[in-house]
């Protein structure tokens, strides 16, 4: 099936299918009942201390990409990543994100390991 990203302040479309918020925090200025959030995995997110790490500017996102994705194989994340993968072989899944280039985001890599 197919998995795409989407800024969340975009209207939802019917062809989302399952829409996933992909951030740790919840964005600033929407309600709820308009962003149309199906799932919000928060475990899948980058932690605190990677996230700083990268928007201090102290790495390239190769290194962001490779670190997250070491942070998504501890068992927790792991167990959640694998549930997410159901939900794409169930069908079209968007993750969603408030970040202003999702293309050099975490949910760009979390795309890319869904797809697999």
């Amino acid at each position: 099936m197919s998995v795409r990203v989407r800024r969340v302040y975009e209207p939802p479309d019917p062809d989302d299918g399952v829409r996933v918020l992909v951030d740790r925090l919840w964005p600033r200025g929407l309600a709820k009942d308009a962003a149309g959030v199906d799932e919000w995995p928060k475990e899948l997110t980058p932690s605190a201390e990677l996230r700083r790490w990268y928007h201090a500017g102290e790495g390239s996102y190769e290194e962001f990409a490779r670190r997250y994705e070491a942070e998504l194989a501890a068992p927790e994340a792991a167990e959640l990543l694998d549930r997410a993968r159901g939900w794409v072989r169930e069908g079209p899944v968007t993750l969603l994100t408030a970040v202003k280039t999702p293309e050099h985001s975490h949910a760009a890599v979390l795309a890319r390991l869904l797809e697999r």
